[in-house]
């Protein structure tokens, strides 16, 4: 297990695209982007198959795109207290050093939780320690070791990936800022390496990108100027049907509940916002 981590930390530094903060994809691609997983391992292997990551019921394989993941970890079910779910992450470890070039395991809020030690209560669980207790339940005495490489590879993802385009940008993220933080919110994180300082809880700016909410259509907007980005893809919010459009230009995943979705695109010739629920695919039917 340590070794899982360890090799997709590295494959997280030393991948081709990344570049900063980010991974950037220059050419025309095909994207399957995902929302919040929470360790949902039948969603996670149905959009690993989607990407031609896994192979498929029949044994072949789909045609090769580009995956999104995040939000893997603190899940709903837990077992005799103990949340289980560095196991979705160690999937999508594994899948990151298979495919360093078209898998993209973003950095999320509940991810940056865990190695910042933050409190995070879901449904009555203390998701961190609910999250410790798991890995010192499995591996005893070697915890603390898989832990570290745990926080390595967490430390080593991308704020987002970014597909240029001749009609646009997308962007996919966790998150984005909340209005109010963007008087504080440094634009130029997309551009540099992160900081400790960006990883803080409330004042850092890696911090506030994941954990955001709220956006509205002047404060997208302003990201589309001074990003230069067509259309934002994101998760961290709820979105009952799995998909939610925010105008103008803004659609929220959600991949882990019973209406969970996937979003299938060309970022050659990128979608709208408002034309992303009818090209939305349905992980429940596909399951």
């Amino acid at each position: 297990m340590v070794g899982v981590f360890e090799r997709a930390a590295e494959a997280c530094r030393d991948a081709a695209c990344r570049r900063g903060s980010i991974d950037l994809v220059i050419e025309p691609a095909k994207l399957i982007a995902t929302g919040d997983l929470h360790d949902n391992p039948v969603h996670l292997a149905l959009v690993a198959q989607a990407a031609g990551v896994l192979p498929r019921e029949d044994g072949t394989l789909a045609e090769p795109a580009h995956l999104t993941l995040h939000e893997l970890i603190h899940s709903d079910r837990l077992i005799a207290g103990c949340d289980m779910s560095y196991r979705a992450l160690a999937k999508a470890a594994a899948f990151k050093v298979s495919a360093p070039e078209r898998v993209h395991v973003l950095l999320a809020n509940h991810e940056l939780a865990q190695i910042v030690g933050a409190g995070v209560v879901k449904n009555g669980v203390r998701c961190v320690d609910a999250f410790n207790d798991g890995l010192d339940y499995v591996f005893r005495d070697d915890a603390e070791r898989v832990n570290e490489a745990i926080n390595a590879f967490i430390r080593s993802l991308p704020i987002a990936v970014r597909f240029e385009g001749a009609r646009g940008d997308v962007l996919c993220s966790h998150s984005l800022p909340s209005p109010a933080q963007m008087g504080r919110f440094d634009m130029s994180i997309l551009e540099r390496e992160l900081t400790e300082e960006d990883y803080q809880p409330r004042t850092g700016s890696a911090h506030m990108m994941v954990w955001g909410r709220g956006y509205d259509d002047e404060q997208l907007e302003d990201l589309v100027e001074r990003w230069g980005v067509r259309l934002f893809l994101v998760g961290h919010e709820h979105a009952e049907n799995g998909v939610q459009v925010v105008p103008p230009c803004a659609v929220i995943l959600n991949s882990d509940h019973e209406r969970g979705v996937y979003l299938p695109i060309d970022t050659g010739a990128p979608i709208t916002a408002s034309e992303a629920p009818f090209q939305a695919v349905s992980l429940s039917q596909r399951g």
